[in-house]
């Protein structure tokens, strides 16, 4: 059901909505809206990977944008640390208004191109709202499943359908999206099915299902660039990929993934994805996902060589390549030594003297890779399992202005890798070095994200 949005907007915005509705040819396409309980002091506009404008915020936590020359087709935009994806046509105007407290749940728009984006941020939080009950129907046989899976499929294309017989005037190209909203979610549980069924089930197998289990394969497309960011697109293919590299005959896995598999799954991805874009994004996102899952600094080679062989990106490629050359600069059983990093008085610390007689943990970080809210509610988590650890978080060519809220100032640090004569954070990645207390390093790249940590954490402080 689309919410009557104009009742919360100011009368200001929906003046400029109206004005917008003249006869001038040529006419500019407006976005904007108000922001409740800002983060920052902007709005980034997307499209694809690229910025397309930083609007600033002014007194009134307003914002507005003009932009003449846009094309149709998905952005997002980004406040903070959160996001969400919008579809723009030209001559729009379209408003939105959200309290970053609980960013998607009050997110509204108005104005002209408010009804086709009112109903995909209802779509996405039905979604959201809807994974409990998908986990329970995880439980049930295929065919049951499947009969459950295929009712709530045809309640969307029902919402699809009514949807196109009441805006004749939607694109083409708006309706694929739709489409691709409401269905692909659905596509993607059926991929999941069989893991899922496992895991709640407590199989070490997976069960059977039927030939015409995925019939909605047949209707997808494997190569689209332009949706390689709209989350619902590529969950799905990330999910298929995955299904069909376990049924190459691997058993379910929890913590981590095997050398082979990963393997495989890159294989798969060469196979299925003939998108060069696509593709080099799926190779990359596997690698590394996989590389910090398993939070060691023990390099499977073979992994790395069937992404070289398969990834065309020259910058992904080098990436990899510093990442594997970091890891040979710092690896277990080194001392830790030879470096400095600054606390937020910018006094340097010597890195021998900090770990002195000490179990640490050494977190180097960037804002590209983990936010300040990850990092706020993580480290503290850490802290509260692990009271007796050491603890120091270090921004990657940061300064002393960068604070984490949550996080005692005492454990923030940043560190000049100019100044590094052993430079071992040449990818810019996080990187987290446990250290024992005799200055030793336990595992040269761990991964806070990573379940294995807690296992790691535990190992280190054992012979406190």
């Amino acid at each position: 059901m689309i919410k009557n949005i104009f009742l919360y907007l100011p009368l200001t915005l929906l003046v400029l909505t109206i004005s917008c509705t003249d006869s001038k040819k040529n006419k500019p396409t407006f976005f904007g809206g108000k922001i409740i309980n800002p983060k920052t002091k902007y709005v980034v506009l997307y499209a694809k990977d690229k910025v397309i404008d930083t609007i600033l915020l002014d007194n009134k936590n307003k914002f507005l944008a003009e932009f003449t020359s846009l094309k149709e087709g998905l952005y997002y935009f980004e406040h903070g640390n959160e996001n969400q994806y919008i579809y723009l046509e030209p001559k729009d105007s379209l408003m939105l208004r959200l309290n970053t407290w609980d960013f998607d749940e009050s997110l509204v728009y108005a104005g002209k191109g408010a009804e086709r984006n009112n109903i995909l941020i209802d779509i996405f939080l039905e979604d959201e709202n809807d994974r409990r009950s998908y986990y329970l129907i995880n439980k049930f046989k295929p065919t049951i499943f499947k009969n459950k899976i295929d009712s709530i499929l045809q309640i969307r294309l029902d919402t699809y359908n009514d949807y196109v017989k009441d805006h004749t005037k939607e694109t083409d190209n708006y309706f694929k999206l739709l489409k691709i909203a409401l269905t692909y979610p659905i596509f993607s549980r059926i991929e999941r099915y069989p893991l899922n069924h496992s895991k709640i089930n407590r199989h070490n197998s997976f069960i059977e299902t039927k030939s015409n289990f995925y019939n909605h394969r047949n209707y997808i497309d494997f190569n689209n660039d332009s949706l390689m960011y709209y989350p619902p697109y590529t969950r799905y293919i990330r999910d298929y990929l995955y299904n069909v590299t376990y049924a190459l005959g691997y058993k379910p896995m929890k913590n981590e993934y095997t050398a082979n598999f990963t393997v495989d799954l890159l294989k798969s991805i060469n196979d299925k994805i003939s998108s060069e874009n696509s593709k080099n994004a799926f190779l990359k996102s596997t690698v590394l996902e996989h590389f910090y899952k398993k939070s060691s600094c023990n390099f499977n080679t073979k992994t790395f060589d069937t992404f070289f062989k398969y990834s065309t990106n020259v910058k992904d490629k080098s990436l990899v390549k510093n990442i594997l050359n970091d890891g040979e600069a710092i690896h277990k059983g080194d001392e830790i030594k030879d470096f400095l990093f600054y606390d937020f008085t910018e006094q340097p610390i010597n890195i021998q003297d900090f770990v002195l007689n000490k179990n640490s943990l050494l977190v180097f970080w960037n804002e590209d890779y983990y936010s300040k809210v990850f990092l706020s509610t993580r480290i503290p988590f850490l802290k509260r399992k692990f009271p007796d650890l050491n603890i120091a978080i270090i921004e990657i060519d940061g300064n002393s202005l960068n604070r984490i809220p949550n996080i005692d100032i005492k454990n923030q640090y940043y560190i000049n890798t100019k100044n590094l004569k052993n430079n071992f954070l040449t990818s810019g990645m996080p990187r987290t070095i446990l250290v024992n207390k005799n200055g030793i390093v336990e595992n040269g790249y761990a991964s806070i994200a990573s379940q294995n940590i807690y296992y790691q954490l535990k190992q280190l402080t054992k012979n406190n």
